[in-house]
């Protein structure tokens, strides 16, 4: 499926915002939802019931965020689900000036205020951005 990248609806391909900003929720909750059961995995109905969609819809979520590079795996059976290697501390990581803009505009084109660890994100890029 072809990315639709958000901007003007008036160009072919483009989303508003509006409509990207349940997509973003909803992405960043299946991965919250996997990271909290691993490493046991979660079953795609489990997280269309919790996400309030249908099974299709997170079947092609979890596709989106694996072409990114989420790494999630897929077992497929009667004992299947979805997983994800979820490490309780992330190794430190460098991010250029124009890579730390760019995050802090999707949080703030999101609303960083719709979820803690959202804000918690914009406020540590914002301090070591600003060295505050």
């Amino acid at each position: 499926m072809p990315q639709r990248p958000v901007g003007s609806p008036g160009i072919a391909g483009m989303i508003q915002l509006h409509q990207a900003a349940p997509l973003i929720e909803r992405q960043h909750a299946i991965i919250e939802l996997l990271r909290v059961r691993a490493p046991r995995r979660v079953t795609g109905a489990s997280l269309a019931e919790a996400t309030g969609v249908s099974l299709r819809t997170v079947e092609r979520d979890i596709t989106r965020l694996r072409e990114a590079g989420v790494p999630i795996t897929i077992n497929r059976g009667p004992r299947g689900g979805y997983g994800i290697d979820a490490r309780p501390v992330l190794p430190p990581i460098s991010l250029t000036p124009g890579e730390a803009s760019a995050l802090i505009a999707s949080l703030v084109a999101v609303g960083p205020y719709t979820s803690a660890v959202a804000q918690s994100a914009l406020g540590k890029i914002l301090a070591a951005l600003t060295g505050k």
